[in-house]
């Protein structure tokens, strides 16, 4: 009983042609653990260098609180100098995470410390890359990237521990229509199978990211992540080849995302309750029709 997690494959380097068939292409997760020997970041982005170039910085900070109808989806729950924030999560555990700044465009030195792997394939996207901060024992919500990109993660001072679900898990993870995370009220680490039993049974992966630790996650990955130190990521995106990927996620962000925005603004709780209703529905019909096969 309960979720059927392996480990994520693992390797110290990969060539293109390895790479592309047997993860890119079948959408396999990997974890690459040599993938940013060559980064001076690997050793120049300490907490202090961070904080000497961007401490003055106020940042956005987000907890593990359910998120709020009356709110977009990417509301902050406070506001704190990104200094004085890395301080905290040195020094004691905190559900506290940064997800909506982005050092690097506050310092574009940055540039220079890390490399996109176009050694194994192209279409990166951002000029200035995602980073993300977390406490010891905060988390990041069950979701997938709005996006639909492919993604390279890695991790920096400490460690994160993860798990990955196919997209295909969608239905039996209790998703929430019109947006791109799942049903709140039930803990991933620890699922209560009997109150939510479409959970029973899902396929998923895990590991534990360390220092210098690059995961790759193809598009439309369901993720779940928990700091177990006090640490921070940055997330190098690329496009998939395929046009029908890139055509949902043109309508995600834009036809879904304020669709979703008008409702919770105009409707708040009804329409909360109306979606996590929608969300338990499905679930069961896919738990009852043996879905995915």
């Amino acid at each position: 009983m309960g979720f059927k997690l392996t480990e994520i494959n693992r390797v110290d380097r990969i060539s293109k042609e390895d790479f592309i068939n047997n993860y890119l292409i079948p959408h396999k997760p990997l974890v690459i653990r040599k993938a940013t020997e060559t980064w001076p970041a690997l050793q120049k982005w300490t907490f202090d260098y961070l904080k000497e170039v961007v401490g003055d910085k106020t940042v956005p900070l987000y907890d593990s609180s359910k998120a709020d109808p009356s709110k977009p989806i990417n509301a902050s729950a406070a506001e704190m100098k990104f200094g004085d924030y890395i301080d905290l999560i040195q020094t004691k555990p905190t559900d506290l995470r940064i997800f909506l700044f982005d050092p690097i465009k506050e310092a574009p030195k940055l540039l220079e410390d890390y490399r996109s792997p176009t050694d194994l394939m192209g279409g990166f996207l951002d000029k200035y890359p995602n980073m993300f901060f977390g406490g010891k024992g905060s988390v990041t919500f069950l979701h997938y990237d709005i996006d639909l990109a492919h993604i390279f993660h890695t991790h920096f001072n400490g460690r994160k521990h993860v798990i990955l679900f196919d997209y295909k898990w969608k239905e039996r993870l209790y998703a929430l229509p019109f947006a791109t995370y799942a049903l709140e009220d039930y803990d991933v680490e620890r699922p209560d199978f009997e109150k939510f039993p479409a959970l029973d049974g899902i396929e998923g992966q895990e590991t534990i990211l360390e220092h210098g630790d690059t995961l790759f996650m193809p598009t439309g990955y369901w993720h779940w992540m928990k700091y177990l130190d006090g640490s921070f990521s940055i997330s190098l995106r690329a496009w998939d080849k395929s046009w029908a990927i890139k055509a949902k996620s043109l309508y995600n962000l834009t036809v879904q995302r304020k669709f979703d925005n008008m409702m919770k603004a105009r409707f708040k709780n009804k329409y909360m309750n109306w979606k996590e209703q929608v969300a338990i529905k499905r679930a069961e019909k896919a738990l009852a029709e043996h879905f995915p096969q």
